[in-house]
């Protein structure tokens, strides 16, 4: 994988990102933390390669190695990212996570809505014909279209050569996350979080004890990075 380190001593922070995202989401974020951080473009997004196949649990033990052993860190995952950072709460794959954070994830999911998914991933990747043409692609797939400036460097890591998505479609096959099992699984203390007007993660869907983010959408840790201390600060209490 593709992974990016910064800041100084202290408390470690993995960011996680969403589905066709990368990690470039963070760096807004990443400069609030007081420590250490690591961030990756996750298997098969920006500048990391593709799995033969995507789970949740595989892509839980591909980040698991860009942990440096022992250390204890905080976990924060947006959508994809956060059932990730669930995953690695539950101490399955030999990371010490000293809690975790997942934000805006998609916990419920309709038949047609896993099918979509499903025949969405089996696609060719398409090339397009300008960088601008594979930019506004990307801007919607990521979530991100109306926050970031097509002529971001964002933008540009989440394009390959030849202007086609830095993204192998093959992970829209995931599936869906079982919720549940994961809270039951986690041996670190979880926050789950959300944009108060997320449409793909409302407030409904929710723990009664899940974070709203007042104001803010699905791509809350794009729209305010400060509006994320709350939840920084949490993490770094464990």
């Amino acid at each position: 994988m593709h992974v990016r380190t910064g800041g100084s001593d202290g408390p470690v922070l993995l960011a996680l990102h969403g589905l066709g995202a990368t990690g470039a989401v963070w760096d807004g974020v990443v400069e609030r933390w007081p420590g250490r951080w690591i961030v990756p473009d996750l298997p098969g997004h920006g500048r990391s390669e593709p799995l033969p196949r995507y789970s949740f649990g595989a892509l839980a033990a591909a980040v698991a190695e860009a942990v440096p052993a022992g250390t204890p860190v905080a976990v924060l995952g947006h959508s994809l990212g956060g059932v990730v950072a669930l995953t690695l709460a539950s101490g399955w794959f030999g990371v010490r996570v000293s809690g975790a954070c997942g934000l805006g994830m998609k916990v419920r999911w309709t038949d047609e809505e896993l099918a979509r998914a499903a025949d969405q991933a089996t696609r060719p990747a398409k090339v397009f014909g300008s960088r601008d043409e594979a930019a506004e692609r990307w801007l919607k797939v990521s979530g991100l279209h109306g926050l970031v400036p097509v002529d971001s460097p964002v933008v540009d890591s989440g394009l390959a050569e030849g202007w086609r998505l830095a993204l192998d479609q093959a992970a829209f096959g995931v599936g869906a996350p079982d919720l549940d099992g994961l809270l039951a699984a986690a041996r670190a203390p979880v926050i789950l979080a959300a944009g108060e007007h997320d449409p793909m993660c409302p407030a409904a869907h929710l723990p009664g004890d899940a974070v709203l983010l007042p104001g803010l959408g699905h791509n809350a840790h794009v729209e305010d990075p400060a509006a994320l201390d709350p939840l920084l600060a949490r993490l770094r209490a464990g």
